[in-house]
Order: C-alpha cells, then structure tokens, then sequence
C-alpha cells in the first residue's frame, strides 16, 4: 500500500486529499479530504481502510511529510500491525505511483471542472475514485479496471 496528501484549490481555499492506493492493482482504497493538511486527516484515512481490510501485517508507504513521521501516526499503524514505510530523503520517485495516480485525477477530472467549492471538490473527487477503481482501463492491469483486475485473479 502506498499513501500520499495532494492539496486541491477552490479559487479561494485550499483542500487536501489524503489517500491510500494498494499497489496489486492500483485500486484507492481509502480517501479523505479535509481542509486541514494535518495528522488526523492522516488518521481518518488510515481507520476508513482498516473498517475495508484486514490490514495486519500490511505494509503502508509514504514519503518523509511531517505528518507520516509523526509519533502518533506510527502509534497508530503500529496499533493495527501496520509496518510504516518512508521514501528516501528529496526522492519523490520513490512514491511514483500515488503521485501519477494524483496526476491522473487532477488532468482527467478537477482540471477540465475547475470546481468553486468544498462541495464541488468533494463530489469530483468521489466520482473520480469510482470511475477510476470500476471502469478506468489500465494497460498494467491487462487493459482490466482496478477492481475488474482483482475479481478476475480471485475468481
């Protein structure tokens, strides 16, 4: 699993995205957005996949934000049995893969709605993870959607 924060502007505010990919298939697993960039909305992400998954002796990437090297951060995936991993210092390629799919929903969504409003951020950003985990064709995944992929390998 691999997480990451990204921050959406409104035209006046800022919002931030904090979400949790499972890098198998690329799937969002769990996603928040809070108009604070800070630990509990780290935390909010982090209890919302452990109600999804059984999350024990998962391993949970991220780069060095202040947030993901927080104490009560590691606490807490320490509590579930969640191995906390970190990129490399001033490495962002070490987090590639959240960082495209961020790159994704911001040119193929937020760019082309240019959203006004916390309401608007949010129902984008919801219908966005949706069409990306059910119906966005992936070349990695054998041209399958996230979730198409899944069911396919565990049937």
């Amino acid at each position: 699993m691999v997480t990451d924060i990204t921050y959406i502007s409104d035209g006046t505010n800022f919002h931030y995205l904090s979400v949790i990919q499972d890098l198998f298939n690329n799937e969002v697993i769990a996603w928040q957005l809070s108009s604070r960039n800070n630990v509990q909305l780290l935390l909010d992400t982090v209890e919302e996949w452990t109600r999804k998954r059984d999350v024990s002796e998962a391993v949970l990437h991220s780069d060095q934000g202040f947030q993901y090297t927080s104490p009560v951060y590691n606490t807490r995936l320490e509590a579930f049995g969640v191995k906390g991993s970190h990129s490399r210092k001033a490495t962002c390629l070490d987090n590639a893969c959240i960082e495209s799919f961020f790159s994704h929903f911001k040119t193929e969504k937020l760019y082309l709605q240019q959203c006004k409003s916390g309401t608007k951020i949010r129902q984008a950003v919801e219908e966005y993870i949706y069409f990306y985990n059910y119906q966005r064709y992936q070349f990695k995944l054998k041209q399958r959607a996230p979730i198409e992929y899944r069911c396919a390998l565990t049937a």
